[in-house]
């Protein structure tokens, strides 16, 4: 049985605002409430994937109270029929404020194949350490919820890049879905309906022999995916699980080799420290790159290792150790050096560590030979380039 399936994608119907329905990935700022603030009052009591989506900034703030309120909004949204339902694949064309192009495709891929446990085969695998305690909020809105909308970005090794491009080089062929401006300065996005998918799929999976795919984005959320349809199957029989909707988690394909892909490395900003934190990693760390550290109006370099793979898992580990032996330090990990710059700037104690950048044709490699990396070890783009909620698709029979 094939690993990626052609879905049925439900989009808002054409009379709804798409400025205001498309909203960005739930785990974008969350170290600036401002931004979901001013999102917020942007889209307030008009259908939009902000109120079908649990923002991370606000995990800590009646989350539970928030879940139920987001099943309710999907629930009504499918009540009143908001929803248009197309059988394919989407072709989406996104421009952002960095990149004049990035392309992908917006398929379904079968969890059964998907891994995210280190020691596990699957043609899809997780490229970062899958953190416990960010799996059970993820986990507790899609149990109950009708429906997935997914910001969930995968990466394939098309170094011919023959699959998407070629698709683009068709696209006015294919039927536009959407076309328009995104919200809070992001950019634009188009959107083509590709209905024969069959030679798609089996180019996919002709693209290697052990490992197809790897995520790129969205790591936690497929993995909370998973556990959702591990937990399902349990009441179902074999035949029932063959095609039950939850077994198939909507995603973005991209190849890892597109013009508009940029890797960005994911800062850390620790709250509640002080210069005790840059001490400890210039005397646990070394080698021949620096790094920059800001801390209140200054800014520290230390000795980091050439290669960004070893350089990231040290770093981590160094930081790992550091809070768990203090505590009532908070960790909080920053996509775009600017915004660093500006949570160090207003939190008086805040540490910003700055992180190395990974090179794209070492990836699949490194994921091959080591199994995944450190949580958070790189970006796809700077946060305003995350993917906007767009598409999203059945998951209860």
């Amino acid at each position: 049985m094939s690993f990626v399936v052609t879905p049925n994608i439900l989009l808002p119907m054409s009379s709804i605002d798409k400025e205001k329905w498309a909203v960005i990935a739930c785990d974008q700022f969350t170290s600036e409430p401002e931004y979901w603030n001013t999102l917020k009052a942007l889209v307030d009591n008009v259908p939009s994937t902000y109120h079908i989506v649990l923002p991370e900034v606000y995990l800590n703030d009646e989350p539970m109270h928030r879940i139920e309120k987001i099943n309710h909004n999907m629930t009504i949204y499918l009540k009143n029929r908001i929803f248009e339902e197309y059988h394919g694949f989407v072709l989406v064309e996104r421009q952002t404020p960095h990149v004049k192009r990035r392309l992908g495709l917006v398929i379904a891929i079968d969890l059964e194949e998907y891994q995210y446990e280190v020691g596990k085969e699957g043609k899809i695998k997780a490229t970062e350490m899958t953190v416990p305690e960010r799996i059970p909020p993820r986990v507790q809105i899609r149990e109950n919820a009708p429906i997935e909308i997914p910001h969930v970005l995968v990466l394939m090794d098309d170094r011919e890049e023959e699959i998407i491009q070629q698709l683009y080089k068709r696209r006015k062929k294919l039927k536009k879905l959407y076309d328009f401006q995104l919200n809070m300065d992001a950019g634009h996005l188009r959107g083509y309906l590709v209905e024969e998918t069959k030679d798609i799929i089996q180019q996919i999976e002709g693209l290697s022999d052990d490992i197809n795919l790897i995520v790129g984005d969205g790591n936690h959320s497929l993995a909370s995916a998973k556990v959702c349809w591990e937990n399902l199957k349990k009441e179902l029989s074999a035949e029932e699980q063959e095609d039950h909707p939850a077994r198939y988690a909507l995603v973005e394909l991209i190849s890892l080799y597109d013009e508009g892909l940029t890797f960005e490395p994911i800062h850390r900003a620790l709250f509640n420290a002080d210069v005790n934190v840059i001490k400890t990693l210039q005397n646990r760390l070394s080698g021949e790159e620096k790094m920059d550290i800001y801390y209140r109006n200054e800014i520290y370099q230390i000795n980091i290792p050439e290669n960004p793979f070893t350089a990231i898992k040290q770093i981590q580990e160094v930081l790992d150790e550091y809070v768990s032996r203090n505590q009532y330090i908070d960790i909080d990990f920053v996509h775009g050096i600017d915004s660093l710059k500006k949570i160090v700037k207003n939190n008086q104690d805040c540490v910003g560590v700055t992180m190395p950048a990974l090179k794209r044709d070492k990836l699949l490699p490194y994921i091959r030979e080591h199994g995944v990396l450190p949580r958070k070890s790189f970006s796809l783009g700077e946060a305003i380039e995350k993917r906007y909620y767009m598409e999203s698709k059945i998951i209860k029979k």
